[in-house]
């Protein structure tokens, strides 16, 4: 069984940083695109990047390219997101999800996490 979990959220000043990370089991976590997206309270879920099976192309939404990474290790079967220079916009709960099924920014993942959240204070 396939399971996604993520860590690493918190209560950060805007101008800091957090590193979320997401844990996955499953021997087939390789081989899947991977992606990271967010909802904040009374909002949409939105897409916050994505990543290749194999780490060597990257996507990200435009509210969050230069100031968000995302990378992997696939040998620890884990992805993570790199968060800088934070806003309190970027305040949302945040989802790691694998095994694209679609456009990658359209949401259509197999597997999700549960989310982890993160709170950024002006």
């Amino acid at each position: 069984q396939v399971q996604l979990v993520e860590s690493g959220g918190g209560l950060v000043q805007a101008g800091g940083s957090l590193r979320l990370s997401c844990t996955a089991s499953g021997r087939a976590f390789s081989t899947w695109d991977m992606a990271w997206f967010r909802q904040a309270p009374g909002k949409e879920r939105e897409f916050v990047g994505t990543i290749i099976y194999t780490g060597g192309s990257t996507d990200y939404a435009d509210s969050v390219k230069g100031r968000f990474t995302i990378s992997r290790d696939n040998a620890k079967n884990m992805m993570y997101l790199q968060m800088n220079s934070l806003k309190p916009e970027d305040t949302a709960v945040y989802y790691c999800a694998g095994g694209r099924m679609g456009p990658p920014r359209a949401g259509s993942y197999r597997y999700w996490g549960q989310g982890t959240q993160v709170t950024v204070s002006s």
